[in-house]
């Protein structure tokens, strides 16, 4: 997987090290084991899926392109923790939220696997983040808005970064950095992701 990472573009080698440390078949449903490390997104059940492992890769190498580190970081949409337990490889402070109870159910069985205890997760409407927690250095967003949620933009702490995934039938990633001139946003790599939904369940 880590050489398939590579021949797609992933030069970070911090990012490489933090998603060759991370058990990837100990987050999918056991049928779908034999395919844990194919670079694809694969479904978790309840209308979500594990995203695909270069998006991940992808994702965490843009917030920490040129930065010392990840910082204090927020992911929106932990799913079944994956992308959580591979942020939590390269920063102290990760905090993830999930909309869905038996999914965020499943994250934390799935940290406790891994004695990961350095991500705190909570059961929330990820649109509205995480005000009691932030400011953020970055944060990273696992399912598709029609827009960037306000609420994001205001827990992005000076110097922060925000990538998200915007749009409905065609989606692209977005690149939010909090500069002292304000947000400046740069529209990236077409993607398809699930839709972000509001409300908690």
């Amino acid at each position: 997987m880590i050489e398939r990472l590579r021949e797609k573009g992933i030069r970070n080698e911090s990012v490489l090290a933090a998603m060759a440390a991370v058990p990837r078949h100990v987050f999918v449903e056991e049928a779908l084991a034999s395919r844990a490390y194919e670079d694809t997104a694969l479904p978790l059940g309840m209308g979500q899926t594990i995203s695909q492992p270069y998006i991940v890769a992808r994702m965490i190498e843009l917030l920490l392109d040129g930065r010392p580190s990840l910082g204090k970081t927020l992911e929106v949409g932990a799913g079944c923790g994956y992308q959580a337990a591979v942020l939590a490889q390269m920063t102290s402070e990760v905090y993830a939220v999930e909309r869905i109870g038996p999914l965020l159910e499943k994250a934390k069985a799935n940290m406790r696997v891994l004695q990961q205890f350095n991500v705190r997760l909570k059961h929330a409407d990820g649109q509205l983040g995480l005000p009691e927690a932030g400011p953020f250095d970055s944060i990273v967003v696992a399912a598709a808005g029609l827009r960037v949620p306000p609420a994001l933009l205001q827990q992005l702490a000076p110097g922060g970064r925000l990538v998200l995934p915007v749009g409905t039938a065609e989606q692209y990633l977005s690149f939010i950095e909090n500069t002292p001139q304000g947000f400046v946003e740069r529209r990236l790599d077409a993607v398809r992701f699930v839709p972000l939904l509001a409300g908690t369940q």
